[in-house]
């Protein structure tokens, strides 16, 4: 395995960062951030191990399993917080996150087009890393009450596609370890954004929590499963065009899936009620 000394910067800074959040009693955001580290590294090594035999129907399951889980935990514990605080501008911070994350991935692509030192597969990865960790962040930090399970929920996704990013470096001949800095990158942010106490102020924690809400929405959606021609489960599949028996089982498969992972958020918040 080629080593990136980029991808080594994400790990050696999360290792920075750890014993000064834990001194900060932030033990959570500390577990889900390693989490997310070892889901994205170790998909990420066992894609470039399977090679060739890269399974679209286990990329399915795992988008499907993930995104199912992120709707239904961003449903069920930010958005009553952010009604809670108040309706109105909860409402409006749950369509600005919604909105916001479109627009983020949309624009995104641009730069996928544009002549960088580094991969875009990777640079992508961060930026979506680093975001989403600054959110989780500010969750954790600022709404006391809230438990593992959402946090597991959200970083769900990251096994999933740094097995699907490690399939496409690996065919592109570039190093998959590079990937070890977007596995870092939800710790990066989460850790100082936790450290900031937001305003007590009921319409300012509607919009935050609200927006949090959204855009883990738009994240989860963007991660649903979709098996449709040049699709990234088709890239993956490597099928031909007129493989419609495969894409329709597979397409079996992202609905049970996704319905399989909101079941399991609920039969967890069950068994963990009061404590998620």
């Amino acid at each position: 395995m080629r080593l990136s000394r980029l991808g080594l910067v994400g790990p050696l800074a999360l290792l920075v960062f750890t014993p000064l959040a834990l001194g900060a009693g932030l033990t959570k955001v500390v577990a889900i951030a390693w989490i997310a580290f070892a889901a994205m590294g170790g998909a990420a090594f066992l894609g470039e191990r399977t090679g060739a035999t890269t399974d679209a129907g286990r990329l399915v399951w795992g988008y499907g399993l993930a995104s199912g889980a992120m709707i239904t935990s961003a449903a069920v514990f930010i958005v009553p917080g952010a009604i809670g605080h108040h309706p109105k501008f909860g409402g409006f911070g749950i369509a600005a996150g919604v909105l916001a994350g479109f627009s983020a991935h949309t624009l995104g692509h641009r730069a996928m087009h544009a002549d960088l030192p580094f991969d875009h597969t990777a640079v992508e990865l961060t930026a979506h890393s680093l975001s989403a960790g600054a959110i989780i962040g500010l969750v954790y930090g600022n709404m006391a009450d809230v438990g593992y399970l959402l946090g597991l929920a959200i970083v769900s996704h990251k096994g999933p596609a740094g097995y699907a990013a490690a399939d496409r470096l690996r065919r592109a001949g570039k190093p998959v370890t590079m990937l070890l800095l977007p596995a870092a990158g939800v710790g990066l942010t989460a850790i100082p954004s936790a450290l900031l106490e937001l305003p007590s102020s009921a319409p300012v924690n509607a919009v935050v929590f609200g927006f949090a809400a959204g855009v883990f929405l738009h994240v989860a959606m963007d991660f649903l499963p979709r098996c449709e021609l040049g699709g990234e489960v088709y890239e993956v599949a490597q099928v031909t065009d007129d493989a419609h028996a495969l894409l329709d089982r597979l397409r079996a498969q992202a609905v049970a899936s996704t319905g399989l992972g909101a079941v399991v958020v609920f039969v967890a918040w069950l068994a963990l009620r009061g404590g998620a």
